[in-house]
């Protein structure tokens, strides 16, 4: 699956600010919207915006939120359709993972991501039952809706030197990329039943960051980017630790927007300068992002964030391992997995 490039400081020298803008913006609109899932409108922000490199690039920063308030609207009235229906309910979990991953390694572009993404959210949350899924749609919509404001915001107050526009050049995955899709769809239907036993709905959001590492084509990818994950989850462990013993020291709330802000700027001059590939830095913010936001709705923030980098680590290994062993039995790759 194509992978952002690392900013590039000619092009892009305030992007480490635009950064840590993203995610204090994001951060500070929880106390005006009162969420009911504080993590989704801290983190997904970072995700829909700093994924952008270059110039600003209005199409994208539309259509990304546009698109997600669509499929939180689509998949919450698909899951309350098929949910009294447990066999038909799992089946078409199946078959929206499954295009999902096939659109993903056919094109080698990211767009299935979104698909994926949603499909696990609301599938998972919708096994709880109606009004959860629509909880989590709810979130998305009010954290697709920051997005939508910020984005623009944040490129006027911090505007890249270039006005040239990226473009995207995806690689396809090359061998039975049907089968390829059927063996990732079957690891992430497990691992969907996984995250409904073992996760509470504001720790969503960090099993998402655990499953993205099923959309690489080869199962050597598929563990390099395991243990980006990972090392994100760290970073991002880090990051959020440090913040929340500091703000116990002040617990005022511009206190905390500075320290977010910090944290932010740090990951974004790592993306820049980092000896890690940038994502990981971008992981990192996020991770962190959704642990603040998720500890301090609770009443032990240390416990909070343990079980989170637990849960996440178990599940990006777990998910990791199954889909290299089911790749490397059915060889649909052959070709890739033997290049260098």
């Amino acid at each position: 699956m194509y992978v952002t490039p690392r900013p590039d400081l000619h092009d892009d020298p305030l992007y480490a600010l635009r950064l840590a803008a993203i995610g204090t913006l994001a951060y500070a609109a929880i106390p005006l919207l009162d969420p009911a899932l504080p993590p989704i409108i801290a983190a997904l922000p970072v995700g829909l915006i700093a994924a952008q490199r270059k110039a600003f690039n209005l199409m994208k920063a539309v259509a990304g939120p546009i698109a997600m308030i669509v499929m939180a609207y689509a998949m919450t009235w698909l899951v309350e359709l098929l949910r009294p229906m447990p066999l038909v309910y799992t089946g078409a979990m199946w078959l929206a993972y499954f295009a999902g991953f096939r659109m993903i390694l056919q094109s080698g572009a990211q767009a299935g991501m979104l698909i994926v993404v949603m499909v696990v959210l609301m599938s998972v949350m919708g096994m709880n039952g109606s009004a959860t899924v629509e909880t989590m749609r709810d979130g998305f919509v009010q954290a697709s809706l920051v997005a939508l404001v910020i984005g623009p915001m944040v490129y006027l107050l911090f505007p890249a030197r270039t006005v040239e526009q990226h473009v995207d050049d995806p690689t396809p995955a090359t061998g039975n990329v049907t089968l390829g899709a059927a063996i990732r769809a079957t690891v992430l239907l497990v691992f969907s039943f996984w995250l409904y036993a073992v996760m509470q709905p504001s720790d969503m959001m960090m099993a998402i960051i655990a499953a993205m590492v099923l959309v690489f084509p080869t199962r050597h990818a598929v563990f390099f980017e395991a243990f980006q994950r990972i090392r994100a989850t760290f970073y991002g462990s880090a990051v959020a630790l440090v913040t929340l013993w500091l703000f116990t020291l002040s617990p005022h709330l511009p206190i905390l927007l500075g320290l977010i802000f910090l944290g932010g700027l740090w990951c974004g001059s790592r993306m820049l300068h980092g000896t890690q590939p940038s994502m990981v830095y971008q992981y990192a913010f996020s991770v962190a992002l959704a642990l603040i936001a998720g500890a301090l709705s609770t009443q032990d923030p240390g416990y909070a964030v343990f079980t989170r980098i637990v849960l996440t680590l178990i599940g990006a290994l777990a998910a990791a391992m199954a889909v290299a062993l089911l790749d490397a039995l059915a060889r649909w790759n052959a070709a890739e997995e033997v290049s260098p």
